[in-house]
């Protein structure tokens, strides 16, 4: 007899888990794009099938896991800006992401490591990240303006300037004014 995969609590909770579990450990090895659904589901022991009725496709997994991967990202930068003043708060924010994204190193290894041009265009567009950015630098919502912040961040990570006071100065005379003349 074969041991039920979903044993020890909710099953829906249980299977959630562990295939985005799976998905995160593959991702991270792999990259994003050299990862199928199959390869997931065969990780995390189930039958495609089972992953599409738990957790949909392979688009709402990405998003489902990097959402999860960024929780300890915003909270880093909500307590790095929680006393900044509003007009300052974007840049803060966005600096402070960058700061907690290259610490985290997870995170660091998965948006570093295996990037690619269709990987770039999925996370800047990614609504889930959108709506982060907007509430860490609390500008009003605006999805222009949360994907080109997610943006911001992103070349900072894969372009990353000499030193953080070389980032600082490109944010503030760039980033700072246009999300203020908004």
């Amino acid at each position: 007899m074969t041991a039920d995969w979903l044993a020890g609590g909710d099953r829906r909770t249980v299977a959630i888990d562990r295939i985005e579990r799976a998905a995160l450990a593959l991702f991270l090895e792999r990259g994003i794009d050299d990862v199928t659904a199959e390869d997931i589901a065969a990780a995390a022991g189930c039958s495609r099938a089972t992953m599409y009725r738990y957790v949909g496709g392979k688009p709402r997994l990405v998003r489902a896991v990097m959402v999860r991967a960024a929780g300890t990202v915003v909270a880093r930068v909500e307590a790095a800006v929680d006393q900044v003043p509003a007009g300052r708060r974007p840049v803060e924010a966005i600096l402070a992401a960058v700061a907690a994204l290259r610490a985290d190193p997870v995170l660091r290894q998965w948006l570093i490591r295996h990037r690619s041009p269709d990987t770039d265009e999925f996370l800047a567009e990614a609504p889930e990240l959108g709506r982060i950015a907007t509430a860490l630098t609390r500008i009003a919502p605006d999805d222009a303006a949360a994907a080109w912040i997610v943006r911001v961040v992103l070349s900072l990570l894969t372009w990353p300037l000499p030193d953080a006071a070389a980032e600082r100065q490109l944010v503030e005379r760039f980033v700072g004014p246009a999300l203020r003349a908004r």
